[in-house]
């Protein structure tokens, strides 16, 4: 593994955002040449899966980046110095107005780690309870749920457009399977 790092000779920050950060960083590669990386610093996030009677709750919102609604996992940035399991449950309640009793880490992973260091912490919520929604002044959001069947469906043909709710999706699969 040794022969595939590269070694940071410099690092400058270009940005700094309250969602991201960017920095350009001058690398040596392990032939010796030398390179430049862009970095997108993120703080990370939260998806969770609202699942309950066979049904899985999801988000829709528009995206201005996609400059479309798109129907997502309810997901969340991590606050500074944020536990993940407490920012997933906050996320939850305030994007879908759910709480719930249990809560379940699935995975982490890296959203696209050839720009950025943003990793998102999976999480399967079952038990719900509803109280109510509260989202942020700038979020306007629509539930929607979907049964097991609508999810498998949906994602045969290619509705789904979201990493994060795709790959979520695809862990609520395989252990409704199991089960």
């Amino acid at each position: 593994m040794k022969d595939l790092i590269e070694k940071t000779i410099s690092s400058e920050q270009i940005y700094q955002g309250q969602v991201v950060n960017l920095k350009v960083d001058q690398v040596q590669l392990p032939n010796g040449n030398n390179s430049k990386r862009e970095i997108v610093k993120h703080s990370g996030g939260v998806a969770v899966i609202p699942y309950q009677a066979g049904k899985v709750t999801l988000v829709e919102q528009f995206r201005k980046p996609a400059e479309k609604v798109i129907l997502e996992l309810p997901a969340g940035k991590l606050e500074p110095d944020e536990e993940i399991e407490p920012c997933a449950l906050r996320e939850l309640e305030e994007e879908t107005g759910y709480q719930a009793s249990s809560l379940q880490k699935l995975t982490s992973f890296y959203t696209s780690p050839g720009f950025t260091d943003e990793v998102i912490h999976l999480f399967l919520a079952t038990d719900l309870e509803k109280s109510e929604q509260q989202t942020d002044p700038d979020e306007f959001i629509k539930l929607r749920d979907l049964k097991i069947e609508q999810v498998t469906k949906m994602l045969v043909e290619g509705e789904f457009e979201d990493a994060k709710t795709i790959i979520g999706l695809q862990y609520l699969l395989s252990i409704s399977k199991q089960k």
